[in-house]
């Protein structure tokens, strides 16, 4: 959709603009700038147009060079393969503007996080309390990410304020923060009556590490390696989401070598996740041989990652301009021997697993979010996919997926089931996928070009394992970053975990929690 007519239809919507100036950046990004006054009125538009939930939303402190705090919303047309970011400038003296989340359920956790991290107010935001910055321990009127925050200030401390549901025979179980095991921690507080659960809401934000702050200051060259710790389990997506941004500013094109290489290493991030979470659920059933045997082929996959790379977990293989380490001829056929066997053992975990009476009728129909309500809630990636809508970002901004037809992968009812078929199928594609994109290396071609540093924005993003990790970079004129914004799928999707888990038992939470699989510190920045 080109700008014209982006703008033509957000006026039919919407006749009482005022002004819209808009900017055509790259070939995948379209910027509207619009006045105060019509910030949310375009933001509903392209809403309903388009239709998206908000992809991104967040600030810039501005006031140092043009005494202004921005505010910036995402929005994705797949239809027409690009982002549309609608942006505001906001004076410093009384900064806020109107809220979106009573009309845009996806802009809530964005405008809370605006709130505690800049002080700017999304007036008529209808919940407030902090995401991150936890009112026990620190206190009112520091706001970290603007640029003049030095250290935090004294001040009044408060207790969170948990929403209560109350009522006779209602209950309230709290769990966590600390769990068994090695997962992250995350305070989950049921409120049940008699067994069903009724109410979940989640506090997050113990594992805060003000992951957006540490960028500020960073070469591109240096962040990269930053980018690569967001979220341990997805270290692959997240640094390729950062380079694929940088790389627009510097107006870089990798070589084709790199793509390739690139989507290879992305998909076997993929498959060893995957294969980790038909363990994770098959063992929260109770059924611990395929968990077993699912725990290692995982460890099977992050041995061949090592050979490949050096890196379990793939990390130091992305940087500015390509890759640092390419895949030979001798690693390829290694690649591919190993697929084979992988695919055979897969094949026979699945086997088991669908053979289980039991197993399969303990996860079908358990934690259902349908899709009207995943759409509301602005839900995506698998859990989004699990539940009918057709959202990848390899199918919609496909680059090398384009010559291996990509399939996407689609389920409809939205239960436990439905998420564990969907891993099942995007395993066994990345096994075909790897192959197609290692039939397309050729011997001594380029993996990387250097990169000459400067100002500039842009948006990178990938389809990451869980979904769409996004960031969007600022950098000045000698490609020092000075503002990252990260956007995690586990920042929206922790909400349609809440309401999976309605009208389940608390002994199935841990299955529901496991068929989401999201990141604590990706969330949690």
């Amino acid at each position: 959709m080109d700008i014209p007519t982006v703008i033509a239809r957000i006026r039919n919507n919407f006749p009482e603009f005022s002004e819209l100036a808009s900017a055509q950046n790259y070939a995948d990004e379209l910027n509207i700038k619009v006045s105060p006054q019509d910030f949310k009125h375009t933001c509903l538009a392209l809403h309903k147009i388009l239709p998206s939930p908000v992809m991104m939303l967040f600030a810039q402190d501005e006031r140092a060079g043009e005494g202004i705090f921005r505010i910036n919303s995402v929005f994705v047309d797949f239809k027409n393969k690009e982002w549309v970011m609608v942006s505001m400038d906001i004076p410093p003296e009384n900064p806020c503007f109107d809220s979106l989340a009573k009309s845009i359920y996806s802009a809530s956790l964005f405008e809370r996080e605006i709130w505690e991290m800049f002080g700017v107010e999304p007036k008529g935001h209808p919940d407030l309390r902090r995401l991150r910055l936890h009112d026990e321990v620190w206190p009112k009127g520091n706001y970290p990410l603007r640029k003049d925050f030095q250290k935090v200030e004294p001040g009044d401390l408060s207790d969170y304020k948990f929403s209560r549901v109350e009522g006779e025979g209602i209950f309230e179980v709290p769990v966590g923060p600390v769990h068994a095991g090695i997962i992250g921690p995350g305070h989950f507080r049921f409120s049940v009556a008699g067994e069903p659960i009724i109410s979940l809401e989640t506090r997050l934000g113990f594992s805060h590490r003000g992951v957006e702050k540490i960028f500020e200051g960073k070469s591109c060259l240096e962040a990269v390696r930053i980018s690569e710790c967001v979220s341990g389990d997805a270290s692959f997506a997240h640094s390729l989401a950062f380079t694929q941004a940088a790389e627009k500013i510097f107006g870089i094109q990798i070589p084709a070598a790199a793509a390739y290489s690139r989507a290879i290493f992305l998909e076997l991030e993929r498959m060893y996740n995957h294969v980790n979470d038909l363990g994770g659920i098959a063992l929260d059933a109770g059924f611990s041989f395929p968990a077993a045997y699912a725990s290692v082929i995982k460890e099977v996959i992050l041995q061949l990652n090592a050979r490949l790379s050096g890196s379990r977990y793939l990390r130091k293989i992305n940087a500015i301009g390509g890759i640092s380490i390419g895949l030979d001829e001798t690693k390829k056929q290694m690649l591919l021997s190993s697929l084979k066997e992988l695919k055979r053992d897969f094949k026979e975990l699945v086997k088991i697993l669908y053979s289980s009476v039991s197993f399969m009728d303990r996860i079908d129909t358990t934690g259902v979010l349908r899709k009207k309500t995943a759409e509301d809630l602005g839900v995506t990636g698998l859990v989004a996919r699990a539940s009918g809508i057709p959202t990848d970002l390899r199918k919609y901004f496909p680059g090398v997926y384009k010559e291996a037809k990509f399939r996407m992968a689609i389920q409809e009812s939205g239960d436990v089931l439905a998420r564990l078929r969907v891993r099942i199928f995007e395993f066994e594609e990345s096994c075909r996928l790897i192959e197609e994109f290692s039939g397309k290396l050729i011997k001594g071609e380029e993996i990387k070009v250097n990169a000459e540093l400067k100002g500039g924005s842009a948006l990178g993003y990938t389809e990451g394992w869980r979904g769409p990790v996004l960031y969007w970079l600022k950098t000045d004129t000698r490609g020092l970053v000075t503002r990252c914004k990260i956007v995690d799928p586990s920042f929206l999707n922790w909400q349609g975990l809440s309401y999976a888990v309605l009208g389940n038992i608390i002994p199935d939470f841990p299955l529901c929690n496991k068929s989401f699989d999201l990141s604590y510190s990706g969330n949690d920045l």
